[in-house]
C-alpha cells in the first residue's frame, strides 16, 4: 500500500472559471450531481467582470459541499486557478474541470472505484469531444482508454504522453502535493502539457478504465474561442512548441528518455500534421514566420527523433520543413498531414533510383516505403464530383506509388458518404479497372436527395481501397478544383422541393458535401457560410 494512501475516500471537484455566466453553473451542478463521491466543489472564479462570481455564490448558499475562491486580479491563463483550487482541497483525490465542461455521470465512481482497486496514484478516462451545437461526440484518444488496464509505470505505455489533457484524470491529492506537481502559474498557454508531463516525470501508479469521465464541449462560435481552437495568430504556434519543448525538457531531467522520445514523436505526428492542414489559410508572410520558426524548434530533434520510420506522415513533413529555408510543396504537404495521410504525386527518383519527395530535395528520402505493407501506404486518391440534373457522377482515381499497388492488385473500392455528426450513412462498393494514364479509376452516381432525407449538414467522403489477397486500406479523397466542380448547385427534389448541394475540400484538401434540403434548410446553409466567414 503507498504511504501516501488512506483509508478515507472523496474526491474534490475544482472548478475553474473566467466570465463564463453562460455554463459555469452547469459545471458545477456536473460535479455536485456525482454523488456523496465528490466530498466538495471548489470553485475558483478568475476575477470574473460578468457576474459569474454572484452565480456561484448564490448556488454556494444552497449546497453545502461548494466553495467559492475568488481571485482578486486575472491571472492569465488556467494554471494559476487550478492550483488555487489544488492547493484548498481536503480530499484524498482531486481531480480538474473547466466552466464551459461538464462530467457525465457516474464518471467520479468510475474513477474513485478503479483508483481504489488498483492503489493508483492517477487513474484516467475517456474524454469525448462534444461540438456543440450539433452535440457530436468524438473520442480523444480512444486507445488508451479501450479496456482496464493498471500501469505501474507510465513508461510502459509510451502512448500517454499523447494525452495531454489534465481534466480526464483523477488525482491522489497526497501524490500531487509530495511530488510538487502543479501548473504554470499566470499566462502559460497549454498550461496542462507542462503538468502532465510533470506528472509522467515523477512515476506514478496508474489505472485506466473505459468509461465517459468527461465531456469537453468545442464551441466553435463562441465569441471567445479557447486557447486550444484559436490558432489563428502565429504566437499561439509560438506557445505550443514552446510547450512541447518544456514538456520534453521536464522529462528528459527526470530521466524519463522513453517517454521524452515518445513527446517529440508526438509532436510531430500530432501538433505538425494540424497546424500544416491549416498552414495555406494564412498569408504568405505568416507562412514564412511560422515555417522559419518551425525549422528552428525542429533543428533540436537529434537522429534518433528522425530515424524510427522517417516516412511516417508527421516525420516526413518534418524532414521537407528542414530541407527547406522557405515554404514549399504546401498542398501536397497538406495532403499528407491528413487523417489518413495522403502522398500525391508526383512520385520522383534520385539519380540512383531511391524513391524520394522531389527532384530537388533528392535528400529527403521514401527509401522505407517499399518496404511497408500496402494497408499502410499514404494512397492517393483523386475524386472528382460532375453535377447533373439531380445527380451527380463522382469520378475517382486511385494513384500507383512507386510499383508498389500493382504488386497488391487492387480490385474494388468501397465507397461510403459519412454524416458528420452521425446522420447517417450510403455506401457501395465498385469495381476499380486499370485507366489509361496509369493507376486504376472508379466511378459511381452520388444523389443529394438521398443523402438530404438522412440528415442536413456535412457528408464526409470515407474510401476502402481492397487488395487480390483480401487485405484493405481506408483512404480519403482529394478534392480536385476546376469548372463547376466544386460549386454550390440547387437540385430539384421531389420529396424537398430543392436540395442545395455544395462540394468543398476539407483543411487537409478531401472531398466532403455540405447538403441542406428545402428553401429553409438552404437558407441556414448560407446563414452559417456568412457566419463563418465574419468570424
Amino acid at each position: 500500500m503507498h504511504p501516501h494512501r488512506t483509508a478515507a475516500t472523496g474526491v474534490t471537484v475544482v472548478v475553474i472559471g473566467h466570465d463564463d455566466a453562460a455554463h459555469v453553473t452547469d459545471a458545477v451542478h456536473s460535479a455536485l450531481g456525482q454523488g456523496p463521491a465528490v466530498r466538495e466543489v471548489v470553485a475558483v472564479d478568475d476575477c470574473s467582470t460578468d457576474g459569474s462570481a454572484g452565480l456561484l455564490a448564490r448556488l454556494a448558499g444552497t449546497e453545502p459541499r461548494l466553495r467559492l475562491i475568488r481571485h482578486r486580479a486575472n491571472s492569465g491563463g488556467c494554471g494559476s486557478p487550478r492550483n488555487t483550487g489544488l492547493s484548498a482541497a481536503t480530499s484524498p483525490y482531486v481531480m480538474f474541470l473547466d466552466s464551459d465542461d461538464v462530467l457525465p455521470p457516474g464518471a467520479v465512481d468510475a474513477l474513485l472505484g478503479a483508483a481504489g482497486a488498483a492503489d493508483a496514484d492517477v487513474t484516467g478516462g475517456l474524454c469525448v469531444r462534444r461540438e456543440l451545437p450539433s452535440g457530436r461526440e468524438v473520442p480523444w484518444q480512444p486507445g488508451l482508454y479501450a479496456a482496464p488496464r493498471v500501469l505501474p509505470h507510465p513508461a510502459r505505455r509510451p502512448r500517454l504522453v499523447h494525452d495531454t489533457l489534465c481534466v480526464n484524470k483523477l488525482y491522489a491529492t497526497a501524490f500531487l502535493r509530495a511530488h510538487d506537481i502543479r501548473f504554470p502559474e499566470g499566462h502559460f498557454p497549454y498550461e496542462d502539457f507542462v503538468f502532465t508531463a510533470r506528472l509522467w516525470a515523477a512515476a506514478p501508479r496508474i489505472a485506466l478504465v473505459p468509461d465517459r469521465v468527461y465531456v469537453w464541449q468545442v464551441r466553435r462560435s463562441a465569441r471567445r474561442l479557447s486557447i486550444s481552437l484559436d490558432r489563428a495568430g502565429l504566437d499561439n504556434w509560438r506557445d505550443r512548441t514552446h510547450a512541447c519543448r518544456t514538456a520534453y525538457e521536464i522529462l528528459l531531467a527526470a530521466g524519463q528518455k522513453e517517454l521524452a522520445r515518445a513527446a517529440r514523436a508526438k509532436f510531430l505526428d500530432h501538433e505538425l500534421r494540424m497546424y500544416v492542414r491549416e498552414l495555406r489559410l494564412h498569408d504568405a508572410d505568416h507562412r514564412r514566420a511560422w515555417w522559419a520558426h518551425t525549422r528552428a524548434f525542429l533543428a533540436e530533434y537529434d537522429a534518433a527523433d528522425w530515424a524510427r520510420d522517417p516516412v511516417a506522415p508527421g516525420r516526413l513533413i518534418g524532414r521537407v520543413l528542414l530541407a527547406s529555408p522557405e515554404p514549399r510543396d504546401l498542398p501536397r504537404l497538406q495532403e499528407l498531414a491528413g487523417r489518413p495521410a495522403r502522398l500525391c504525386p508526383p512520385y520522383p527518383r534520385a539519380a540512383d533510383g531511391t524513391p524520394c519527395w522531389s527532384a530537388d530535395l533528392p535528400g529527403v528520402t521514401l527509401e522505407p516505403l517499399p518496404a511497408r505493407p500496402v494497408t499502410r501506404l499514404p494512397l492517393a486518391v483523386d475524386a472528382e464530383l460532375r453535377p447533373r440534373t439531380r445527380t451527380a457522377r463522382l469520378h475517382l482515381h486511385l494513384h500507383e506509388l512507386y510499383g508498389l499497388l500493382e504488386r497488391a492488385h487492387p480490385s474494388e473500392l468501397e465507397i461510403e458518404w459519412r454524416h458528420r455528426d452521425g446522420g447517417g450513412r450510403r455506401a457501395c462498393t465498385v469495381p476499380l479497372r486499370a485507366a489509361a494514364g496509369g493507376g486504376w479509376s472508379a466511378e459511381t452516381t452520388v444523389r443529394p436527395a438521398r443523402l438530404a432525407a438522412l440528415g442536413a449538414g456535412a457528408w464526409d467522403l470515407r474510401l476502402r481501397v481492397r487488395f487480390g489477397d483480401g487485405s484493405s486500406r481506408e483512404v480519403t479523397a482529394h478534392a480536385c478544383a476546376g469548372p463547376g466542380l466544386l460549386r454550390r448547385r440547387a437540385v430539384p427534389s421531389a420529396r424537398h422541393g430543392v436540395v442545395l448541394v455544395r462540394p468543398y475540400a476539407t483543411h487537409s484538401g478531401a472531398l466532403a458535401l455540405r447538403v441542406a434540403s428545402g428553401a429553409h434548410g438552404a437558407a441556414s446553409v448560407v446563414r452559417g457560410r456568412l457566419r463563418r466567414l465574419l468570424h
